[in-house]
């Protein structure tokens, strides 16, 4: 079975500029494609999608240039943008010229709600339609309505809605997040990522057992067709190493076919990507 992780951050400090690190610093230092390898090799992952770690604004071509062309199991990547500026348009027809650029995504659960509402944020989402190109979202539970907006404004273009939609696990709320999800889910050009929730449990104590009702709604709202997986590797080094995050999916899946897991792990990716 190829499972595709569909949310591997890279970071390399010599490189790029990350200015959010210097607020986290169990992660301020490198985590390379030589460090995940071993483990995702042992975790049974066969294709990498590197997701865009929310560098300096000005490294933004430079990450997305440097991770499509890394090769070693790094199939694609999605880049990352600022649909909230004008240079959107030539920013993304210059990046999306390499064939490995399969999307983009702008991180929106540290940016301020008003951030994806305007008219010039929309418009540049819909310059993606009828690309292929998809469009990630990284939002809290109360800035899903903004990307429900924004998707259904949107209707040729393929968004993903990362980490089940950023739920509070680790205080077991399921408020407005449950309601959200399920709206959300009802457009059929927005899929969701099974990743993020073993970083927002308990790193004290979560199990299985946390993590099962956000699973379970978005795999009872958004079908088996729409749920792709991804490690979030290596902010799920918060709470958990990359095999204990996956033992953990496959405990979460193990009631299902295999043919539904196949498609979750790597099929759904596979499609909704368009990765080789």
């Amino acid at each position: 079975m190829r499972i595709v992780d569909t949310h591997c951050h890279l970071i390399y400090r010599d490189r790029l500029r990350y200015p959010w690190l210097a607020d986290v610093p169990a992660l301020n230092h490198d985590f390379t494609l030589d460090d995940y390898l071993p483990q995702a090799r042992a975790a049974g992952i066969t294709d990498i999608l590197h997701m865009e770690v929310d560098v300096a604004e000005a490294d933004l071509a430079a990450e997305a240039a440097f991770t499509a062309r890394m090769g070693r199991g790094v199939v694609g990547t999605i880049a990352g943008c600022r649909p909230e500026g004008e240079g959107f348009a030539a920013y993304a027809e210059r990046v999306s010229q390499d064939a490995r650029v399969r999307g983009f995504r702008r991180v929106l659960h540290t940016q301020h709600d008003d951030l994806a509402t305007t008219a010039l944020f929309e418009a540049n989402l819909r310059r993606l339609s009828r690309t292929g190109l998809t469009f990630d979202f990284c939002v809290l539970p109360r800035q899903i309505p903004t990307a429900l907006k924004l998707a259904r404004a949107c209707p040729e273009v393929q968004f993903v809605l990362d980490h089940c939609g950023v739920p509070n696990v680790k205080d077991g709320e399921m408020t407005p997040w449950r309601e959200n999800v399920r709206a959300i889910a009802a457009l059929p050009n927005v899929a969701c990522k099974l990743s993020g929730i073993v970083a927002y449990a308990d790193p004290a104590g979560w199990n299985v057992a946390h993590l099962r009702p956000y699973a379970e709604h978005v795999l009872a709202c958004f079908g088996w067709d729409r749920v792709v997986w991804g490690s979030d590797w290596p902010v799920c080094t918060l709470t958990a190493d990359l095999g204990r995050w996956m033992a953990a999916t496959q405990a979460l899946l193990a009631g299902a076919s295999d043919a539904d897991r196949a498609r979750v792990f790597g099929l759904n990716a596979l499609r909704i990507y368009r990765l080789a």
